[in-house]
């Protein structure tokens, strides 16, 4: 690829990046401070899950500029799963965090016991991984669909985009392999409600989905990226300068998260436990809100610029590498930390939040496989996320169990008539996504203006 074709940039800084680091520095020299003994406040627990929080975010932030202009550099749909990646850091972080947490308890006692702070660890480490996904899914999308709406409206009122449709969003057949094989892991995932612990088995098969799913986006040709702002800024640079810069981004941002996440997990359960909040639900929505709000800022900028494809694509790579990555790389953890083979144990309301999770992946996977997602299927997602997410806070714990149930069921029922009535979108997706060869799909392609 010979290189981003817009202008040299100047060596003035961007503002959002100073912002970025500005903000990011109070959070990181507190816990850098408290693993070197160096001397630092102590800060109320709600205070340092602010600041704490706010440095992760603002490292994702960063961490996403990077990977943006290190499109320059690399095939632009394994670019688009890098970036995807990366947004999501914090969210590795944090579920890492829990997970390190849960095995040195398991290690020290044999079992899951709550601490002395009365959380669970074991319960936590799956609760944010899967309130992180059913946000993703449940808010995420649909707002994506909506910016791309508005977007459409006004670019048709202006006269600049007259075929630009407001009803969805069309992605183009290169995308097949991310629905795919969030499907294939969708398909695996459907039996882990009825297991007792997430093993390292398990780990293999999900880690061995996102290999192969990372290997068929390595084989995508190279495209010019259209960046803006910050991510234009560093992509602008010659190749060398370009590279120590995104490089040394990438390396910053890791060190604010590393400095950040277990510290912004400790008191967002010590804010829980004084407020008299449930340590499970807190994990479960607060925290993926926050880990996951730099990722769907970055989708909203996509759509609100007439690349809603490229929006939602980034949303679909993130639930893919969250749905294999993350959800294989938990049981690793969780050896590492307990030194043995032992799976991580799953306890009832965790095998009730992995069906809901995996049930309502099944149901995106349907509306996605004949590559668009329409405004009614957006608002279907968000419903019956919204039905849950009510149900959890509000409701007693069988209560909402009996919600969950019938809402998995819901999905199923749903997806089955979704997959029947595309079963001809499904066979051509399914070769589009394994084994089609990218520059085919680049040549038949037709693309929508609603992208």
């Amino acid at each position: 690829m010979a290189g981003y074709p817009g202008p040299v940039p100047r060596f003035r800084i961007p503002l959002p990046l100073v912002l970025a680091v500005l903000v990011a520095v109070p959070g990181t020299y507190l816990g850098a401070a408290s693993y070197l003994g160096l001397p630092h406040p102590e800060l109320p627990a709600p205070l340092g899950a602010l600041i704490y929080g706010i440095a992760i975010i603002a490292a994702a932030f960063v961490l996403s500029w990077a990977a943006e202009a290190a499109q320059v550099d690399v095939s632009a749909g394994l670019a688009l799963a890098v970036l995807a990646l990366l947004a999501v850091l914090p969210e590795y972080a944090v579920d890492f965090v829990f997970s390190l947490q849960a095995g040195l308890v398991y290690g020290e006692h044999g079992e899951c016991v709550p601490t002395p702070d009365g959380a669970n660890p074991c319960s936590l480490a799956l609760a944010n991984m899967t309130g992180a996904n059913r946000v993703l899914v449940g808010i995420g999308w649909p707002v994506v669909v909506l910016v791309a709406a508005v977007a459409a409206l006004r670019a048709r009122r202006a006269g600049t985009a007259t075929g630009v449709s407001p009803r969805g969003v069309t992605m183009p057949r290169a995308m097949s392999a991310e629905i795919v094989y969030l499907g294939i892991a969708t398909v695996y995932s459907l039996h882990l409600p009825l297991r007792t612990s997430l093993t390292l088995l398990d780990a293999a098969v999900l880690v061995s989905i996102f290999v192969a799913y990372a290997i068929r986006l390595a084989k995508a040709p190279a495209e010019e990226p259209d960046l803006i702002g910050t991510s234009a800024w560093i992509g602008g640079f010659e190749r060398r300068r370009r590279r120590s810069t995104y490089l040394s981004l990438f390396a910053v941002a890791a060190l604010v998260i590393l400095a950040s996440a277990e510290h912004f997990a400790d008191n967002l359960v010590q804010t829980g436990a004084e407020l008299g909040v449930d340590e499970f639900l807190l994990v479960q929505w607060v925290a993926p809100i926050a880990s996951e709000a730099p990722e769907l800022i970055v989708a909203c900028l996509y759509a609100a610029r007439l690349k809603a494809s490229d929006s939602l694509g980034t949303l679909l790579s993130s639930k893919v590498n969250q749905w294999t990555l993350l959800v294989g790389t938990i049981p690793i953890v969780f050896a590492l930390a307990s030194r043995s083979v032992h799976g991580l144990p799953l306890d009832a309301q965790q095998r009730f939040e992995l069906l809901l999770t995996a049930a309502q992946s099944l149901f995106a996977v349907s509306l996605l496989i004949a590559l668009s997602l329409t405004a009614w299927g957006a608002v279907a997602l968000f419903v019956l996320f919204a039905i849950q997410f009510v149900a959890s806070l509000t409701l007693p714990t069988e209560v909402d169990r009996v919600v969950v149930i019938v809402l998995s069921a819901l999905y199923v029922v749903l997806s089955a008539g979704l997959l029947l009535r595309r079963r001809r979108a499904l066979g051509r997706t399914l070769r589009d996504g394994l084994v089609t060869p990218f520059d085919e799909l680049a040549e038949g392609e037709r693309v929508s203006p609603s992208r």
